[in-house]
C-alpha cells in the first residue's frame, strides 16, 4: 500500500509520523503480530480455517482476544504508557463491539502494527490508527517483558 493510501485510510498517522517497518505479507496478520507470532493468521473463524489458541472460544468478541493473549501470558490493566520490564498489547473494538485489531508496544514506548495483509508499521501513539477502519482502543493487557 502506498504512503498516501495509508494515510487516507488513517489520517492521524499524517500528523504525528510513523514508519513502514516490513513489506506486506498475508503470512499473520495483526492478531498474531501484537502476539509475537509470524507463521500464522490468527484468527477465531468458526469454520477452524486459521490458527486459534487451543481452549479459547472461536468468538469475535472481546472476552475471546483477552482470553487468547491470557493464554500467552497477558494480563488486563488500564495503562497504555510505556511501563519497564513489561510489553503491551492494546485491542482495538469497533462500534458493534467486535475486536477489529491489535498493536504492540515496542521497548522504545512506541507501537507496532501490522496492517492486515499489508506492511507493519511504527506508530507513537494509539490513536494513530483509531477511526472508523479500527474503531478505539477497547483494552490493554500487560506481560512481562521477555529480553
Amino acid at each position: 500500500m502506498s504512503v498516501e493510501e495509508i494515510e487516507k485510510v488513517f489520517p492521524n498517522l499524517r500528523i504525528s509520523g510513523y514508519s513502514i517497518t516490513s513489506p506486506a505479507t498475508p503470512e499473520y496478520n495483526c492478531i498474531a503480530w501484537a502476539a509475537g507470532e509470524t507463521e500464522s493468521w490468527w484468527e477465531p473463524d468458526p469454520l477452524s480455517l486459521y490458527y486459534w489458541p487451543s481452549n479459547i472460544p472461536r468468538r469475535y468478541t472481546a472476552e475471546a482476544y483477552i482470553k487468547a493473549y491470557e493464554k500467552i501470558g497477558y494480563s488486563v490493566c488500564n495503562n497504555p504508557a510505556d511501563e519497564e520490564g513489561f510489553e503491551k498489547v492494546a485491542i482495538y473494538i469497533d462500534t458493534h463491539g467486535k475486536p477489529t485489531h491489535a498493536a504492540r508496544q515496542l521497548s522504545s514506548g512506541n507501537w507496532t502494527s501490522k496492517l492486515g495483509q499489508l506492511e507493519d508499521i511504527e506508530h507513537s501513539k494509539l490513536d494513530d490508527i483509531t477511526g472508523l477502519q479500527y474503531g478505539s482502543v477497547g483494552v490493554i493487557m500487560k506481560r512481562p517483558r521477555k529480553e
